[in-house]
């Protein structure tokens, strides 16, 4: 369809600059909705797409701002609105959102250097044009996989964006709580079951999406993340020893079963008055396993060794040995082992981490990711719920961390370079603490996450992540993103933080944000020249989030 036809006429451009343009409407009544040959013209209301005639390039705009002159102001009645040949004189300002070539309409480009011309001529826009403009951004040469997850919310046209274009430099879906935030989320990951092959990793914090067909594993009940894969920083978290007198003994105990694990011996290292050579031998023989970081030893034997560390030094009289118990050194350990008592004895956290071998009867989790990622099984979806996870110890943060680490770790082997995997993290502000703190042992970064942002795009890994709580997302991570869907936003820390890592010439579309409807949202990317609002069609599936109603009597 031509962009430009006198049927389509609105008005005239009266002025021009860098980001904006205003325009002369001849009569009020050229803003009205209208058909032409069965096509829908949205007209020249505010919201509204134009376009703007040039000799060699088109412009694409949006209208702002509709006002008359202040002699027109005061003619205003009910009588003279509804009289259609009552004729007033409006002026309107336009953001300038991209150009095109009058030769091949369908090719745009942001604007930057290419600006209309006093006198040219504004046009309405029809659905079918703006939905043609829609489906060239972002995409790239050979690039097929298109998805409609809505319409725009000033007319009935249809948002078919590439599946590229949003996730391929990663997302954040942003809103209060009631936007629409979960509905989005559930529409993006049925659009890749519809049009992709590619696997994709829900992490679910609340068990709202089980309605969606996947392989489902709610960690502490079906499934448990191997302590094995946790670092001993976050061991360390988890236990809290003292600084001086808990971290050197846990340490030391550690390393010893870490040497019991190597030499294929169950229980605990024995030292008390026992010879050193060997030990010291084997350590540095196999020093780099033993400092590896990881947490490969058998934790139940944890308490017993520590009280095997608690020994003198050396022998009384003879120094190639380790001396007798140290009953005060074991005095100071006591608060420690009450804790790692308690952790591993209590059942949600034996069922999470898999402590014994009861529990991990149970599939790890690392496991089913193993099997999932390589299978050729039509269910691409595998769903890890930690819905049954307490908050307490940071077992959220350190268990999702460590998992990120893990498909960081994955990513960086190359093993999604040829089929990439979409990672979504739902109510990301739980999980992305960039640190947790602790009086005992200090501050600990958890940047699993943050390191997915920034390395994983070129290894396919895409990262989507999902918040009523920008502010509470690093920064670092949030800059990463290379789309936002924004449902509404209230709170003013929140805007400020989506208005930090989004650019600057799409933060005028950003007032909208508080006005926002249920399921309308702003959609802003790299990859997409111009801001566009829209309303996120319903899901098939649609996530089971509504909120507990009062009952009458």
């Amino acid at each position: 369809m031509e962009p430009f036809n006198h049927n389509y006429f609105l008005g005239y451009i009266n002025e021009v600059t860098p980001q904006f343009v205003k325009i002369h409407f001849p009569s009020s009544n050229l803003l009205a909705k209208f058909y032409h040959k069965g096509v829908n013209f949205a007209g020249g209301n505010v919201g509204n797409f134009i376009v703007i005639e040039g000799e060699e390039f088109g412009f694409l705009a949006r209208i702002n701002e509709i006002a008359l002159p202040d002699s027109e102001k005061r003619e205003i009645n009910e009588k003279l609105i509804e009289n259609d040949e009552s004729s007033f004189h409006p002026s309107g300002k336009a953001e300038l959102l991209l150009s095109f070539s009058v030769f091949e309409p369908q090719k745009t480009q942001k604007t930057a250097s290419k600006y209309p011309a006093i006198g040219s001529k504004v046009h309405s826009c029809s659905d079918e044009q703006i939905s043609k403009y829609v489906e060239e951004f972002g995409k790239k040469e050979g690039d097929s996989i298109f998805t409609t997850i809505g319409k725009l919310t000033s007319n009935e046209a249809d948002c078919n964006v590439s599946l590229n274009a949003i996730f391929g430099r990663h997302c954040a879906i942003i809103g209060t709580t009631g936007g629409g935030k979960s509905w989005t989320v559930s529409k993006l990951i049925e659009s890749l079951i519809q049009k992709t092959n590619n696997k994709i990793i829900l992490i679910d914090a609340t068990g709202e999406y089980r309605s969606i067909k996947s392989s489902t594993f709610i960690l502490g009940t079906n499934s448990y993340f191997p302590y094995q894969k946790l670092t001993i920083p976050d061991l360390f978290f988890l236990l809290r020893p003292t600084g001086q007198s808990q971290r050197p003994i846990l340490l030391e105990a550690i390393r010893s079963l870490k040497m019991m694990r190597l030499i294929d011996k169950n229980g605990i290292y024995e030292k008390r008055n026992n010879q050193k050579i060997k030990f010291n031998k084997y350590y540095k023989d196999h020093i780099k396993e033993i400092e590896d970081n990881s947490c490969n030893f058998d934790i139940t034997y944890l308490v017993p060794q520590i009280k095997e560390e608690c020994i003198y030094p050396t022998g009384r009289n003879d120094i190639t040995t380790w001396g007798d118990y140290d009953n005060k050194t074991y005095d100071y350990q006591t608060s420690l082992i009450s804790r790692i008592t308690d952790l591993i004895n209590t059942d949600i956290f034996n069922k999470l981490m898999g402590f014994d071998n009861i529990h991990q009867s149970n599939i790890s989790i690392i496991q089913a990711i193993n099997e999932f990622i390589p299978s050729n099984m039509q269910q691409n979806v595998l769903r890890i719920s930690f819905e049954d996870i307490p908050s307490s110890f940071y077992a959220k943060e350190i268990v999702s961390n460590a998992l990120a680490s893990y498909l960081l770790n994955k990513a960086r082997s190359k093993e999604f370079r040829n089929s990439a995997v979409v990672l979504f993290v739902d109510e990301a502000h739980q999980f992305l603490n960039n640190r947790i703190e602790d009086e005992n042992s200090g501050i600990q970064a958890l940047e699993s996450f943050d390191l997915i942002a920034k390395e994983c795009r070129k290894y396919g890994l895409f990262l989507c992540l999902a918040t009523q709580m920008p502010k509470d997302i690093p920064i670092g991570t949030l800059s990463q993103m290379g789309t936002f869907i924004v449902h509404r936003i209230i709170n003013e820390q929140d805007k400020r933080a989506v208005e930090s890592a989004v650019t600057s010439a799409n933060r005028t579309a950003l007032s909208f944000l508080p006005v926002l409807g249920e399921g309308e949202a702003l959609l802003v990317g790299v990859d997409f020249p111009m801001p566009l609002l829209i309303k996120v069609g319903r899901p098939m599936c649609p996530p089971l989030s509504e909120t507990p109603r009062l009952l009458g009597k």
